[in-house]
């Protein structure tokens, strides 16, 4: 029986192996986004809220390759969690049933972030013909 001989690999071949693949996936700073969804009222979980995310821009990211928008609806916790996003500053819209619809722009820093969005109830409708006095309105045929 013939017996095989295995080469050893040079040092630096092997260290420059896990360099390369440590800088692809570190090639943007990347951060797990957690929303959490409640109520300004109670302070109990929204859930299946839609939450929308939009990358907006970052520092060294090229956005034709990468992912830019995530569309997702909460759990029974009032919480959805986009694993990687890359850091930079992304808007954050919230559109849930029986509540004003939420947006603002959050800039993402840190490996794992959660934002706490507090959803408010819609206000009372108003318009200018409740200013005016019974005798005053208009009469409808």
């Amino acid at each position: 029986m013939r017996s095989v001989r295995v080469r050893p690999i040079p040092l630096a071949a092997l260290f420059a192996v896990f360099a390369l693949a440590a800088f692809a996936s570190d090639k943007y700073n990347m951060t797990k986004l957690t929303v959490e969804v409640l109520s300004a009222d109670t302070g109990k979980p929204v859930d299946r809220a839609s939450v929308i995310v939009r990358f907006r821009h970052g520092r060294n990211v090229n956005l034709k390759k990468i992912v830019t928008n995530w569309e997702t609806k909460t759990n029974q916790q009032g919480k959805v969690t986009i694993p990687a996003i890359p850091q930079g500053e992304v808007t954050i819209q919230v559109i849930a049933a029986d509540f004003q619809t939420f947006g603002d722009v959050y800039q993402l820093v840190q490996e794992a972030e959660t934002e706490t969005i507090k959803l408010k109830r819609p206000q009372a409708q108003y318009s200018e013909d409740d200013k005016r006095s019974p005798e005053s309105k208009p009469k409808q045929p």
